[in-house]
């Protein structure tokens, strides 16, 4: 989740501040390094980026100093490409003659390096960014104009992104989009694009939306609009925006929590790309067969991830793991591990201390060390021998979303490979989610104020959905302050039972082989007066039987428990608003623990 922005004036002019404005509005998604590129009249390039933040890269190389008539700010969120100078952005092309950003990913950017290389270009990085500036380039070095060049690199890159490039010997500015963020401004005497809006704000409120498959022509005072698919025009009228710039940055939501569940279909989209690119899978997979003993370690959110992975590492691969939380692995895994034996770290930020406490001591015994991480560049992913980024961008609000929804994905994707089953089927996913969250909201919404009225309350599964109950009841815990237990469906009636009075809501998530044994969960706690509420794909016995049924997608035993989640981030949201609360910052929490 990279944030790109692109202007062009009508004359000669200090650009730093612009584009240093810019990349402070967009830091909110989260980066590694910032770069700037400026194109003048006298058609030289002014180049200049690096690691770290904004504010100390561009007094470090001086950004405000940067003048032009065209002008280009990246911030890099690396995936292809450790943090480091050469692999920031903006990329030059082989003779220093073009520049260019993008945000996303392109995933087959490792042959696309390749041919590049052995095509005469100079390869200068292993970012995918660069990549979009070489495909230019190879169209343009056969003959083609920047139109064109654009639309035929357009299919040459496989991925989800969109980029802006320029020219020194052309007087305009260019970007494209694939599935990834991009907005016209439209001011006096400029224009500009950008990932997102907070960036052009403070510039212009007229802007124009810019679809999948179109090209952006950008002119000091007017843009043009060219389809892809066959390079004809495209009349768009601009729009007014009234938002204020705290929403843009939440993309119009209330709260970037709410943000965060809606951008789930896009990151899973984007995570399943990566996979299927990535060649750092084949290894990963290769010491999970080959471990003695297999351990997944998290903490929180992390943890129930790894819970579901152990139940579909032992469905689909006959693989046996221990899912253990980081802080009792040293008391309880630590004795009994050596270097035949795996674990698998799981965390968001890669800096959590619990999990980076049992990563030490594992090592000393001469485990593996493997990890699924979002943070690139964090301590865990380079303590780790081989670890997988999660692709999810920054995640703002302290409730994790988006980051568990894809460790579990990356997981039933490491079981299906190495189950040796296809992960075809994986790719409904996105678009399950989305159908999930355009369904749920409504329903959820329906019985949000009756169930914001009780601070107790259960959420129950079995099997896979075992972790999406709990997961479910840390959501509604962290956020309404309330207390909700997880626990497995068939535990409830050994003792916990004894707490259902009239009313009291009690969750189920049933998966689609489970239903039997969550419709007998339910009438118990149905005929002692309980409020059941019941998620899962339609079923008559669940209709029949539970009071409430928040209905999901038909998508099968393996998607349906990632599915199931939704609709519980969604309800601890809206009971966090209900009661008050500010969802993004619950109280006493952060969101990495680097204390013991």
């Amino acid at each position: 989740m990279c944030g790109i922005f692109g202007i062009i004036t009508d004359r000669e002019q200090p650009l730093g501040p612009i584009l240093i404005d810019a990349a402070r509005r967009l830091s909110y998604r989260g980066y590694d390094s910032v770069g700037c590129a400026t194109l003048h009249a006298d058609r030289t390039i002014d180049l200049r980026k690096d690691v770290g933040k904004v504010d100390d890269v561009a007094a470090r190389l001086d950004f405000a100093a940067m003048t032009g008539r065209r002008g280009i700010v990246q911030l890099r969120w690396a995936t292809f490409g450790v943090p480091s100078q050469i692999n920031a952005q903006p990329h030059l092309d082989s003779a220093g003659e073009m520049v260019g950003a993008h945000n996303g990913n392109v995933v087959n950017n490792v042959e696309l390096r390749q041919q590049f290389s052995a095509e005469g270009m100079i390869v200068r990085s292993m970012n995918d960014g660069e990549s979009c500036v070489h495909a230019v380039e190879r169209h343009l070095r056969r003959g083609c104009d920047m139109v064109e060049a654009i639309r035929r690199a357009y299919d040459d890159l496989e991925g989800d992104y969109a980029f802006v490039i320029g020219r020194a010997d052309d007087d305009r500015l260019y970007a494209i989009k694939k599935s990834s963020g991009l907005v016209v401004g439209l001011a006096d005497g400029a224009t500009c694009i950008s990932s997102d809006l907070p960036s052009i704000l403070p510039l212009t409120r007229r802007i124009m939306r810019v679809n999948d498959g179109e090209i952006v022509i950008l002119h000091p005072d007017r843009v043009e609009l060219i389809r892809v698919a066959d390079g004809e025009p495209i009349a768009r009228e601009a729009e007014e925006i009234v938002e204020s710039m705290a929403a843009a940055q939440k993309g119009g939501y209330a709260h970037f929590m709410l943000k965060e569940i809606h951008e789930q279909p896009q990151v899973a989209r984007e995570l399943l790309h990566l996979l299927n690119a990535s060649a750092q899978v084949a290894p990963f997979l290769d010491r999970l067969a080959n471990a003695r003993q297999l351990y997944l370690i998290g903490c929180g959110t992390s943890y129930h991830a790894c819970l579901l992975g152990a139940v579909y590492l032992a469905q689909l691969a006959g693989r046996p793991a221990i899912p253990i939380l980081a802080p009792q692995f040293i008391p309880q895994g630590l004795p009994t591990v050596g270097p035949d034996d795996v674990g698998v770290f799981v965390s968001q930020s890669g800096e959590t201390k619990d999990v980076l406490n049992a990563l030490y001591a594992a090592r000393q015994r001469g485990m593996t060390v493997l990890s699924l991480v979002n943070v690139i560049g964090s301590t865990l992913m380079k303590e780790s021998e081989i670890a997988l980024p999660m692709a999810c961008g920054y995640e703002i609000s302290v409730p994790a979303t988006k980051t568990f929804t894809n460790q579990v994905l990356a997981f039933l994707y490491l079981a299906l490979r190495l189950g040796k089953h296809a992960t075809a089927e994986l790719a409904r996913l996105p678009d399950l989610i989305q159908e999930t969250l355009t369904a749920a909201e409504p329903q959820v919404n329906a019985i949000a104020p009756e169930l914001a009225a009780w601070d107790d309350l259960y959420c129950l599964g079995y099997g896979a959905t075992y972790a999406i109950a709990l997961e479910g009841a840390l959501k509604l815990k962290e956020i309404t302050y309330a207390h909700c237990e997880g626990m497995l469906s068939t535990e409830f009636k050994h003792g916990p039972l004894s707490a259902v009075r009239e009313g009291y809501p009690v969750i189920f998530v049933s998966g689609p082989d489970d239903v039997p044994l969550l419709v007998s969960g339910i009438n118990e706690t149905a005929c002692r007066g309980g409020h059941t509420i019941a998620i899962g794909e339609d079923d008559d016995r669940l209709r029949a039987n539970a009071q409430t049924l928040i209905v999901l997608p038909s998508s099968g035993p393996l998607l349906s428990p990632i599915l199931a989640v939704l609709p519980l981030q969604l309800l601890s949201y809206q009971l966090s608003v209900a009661r008050g609360y500010d969802p993004d910052f619950p109280r006493n929490l952060s969101k990495t623990l680097t204390v013991d």
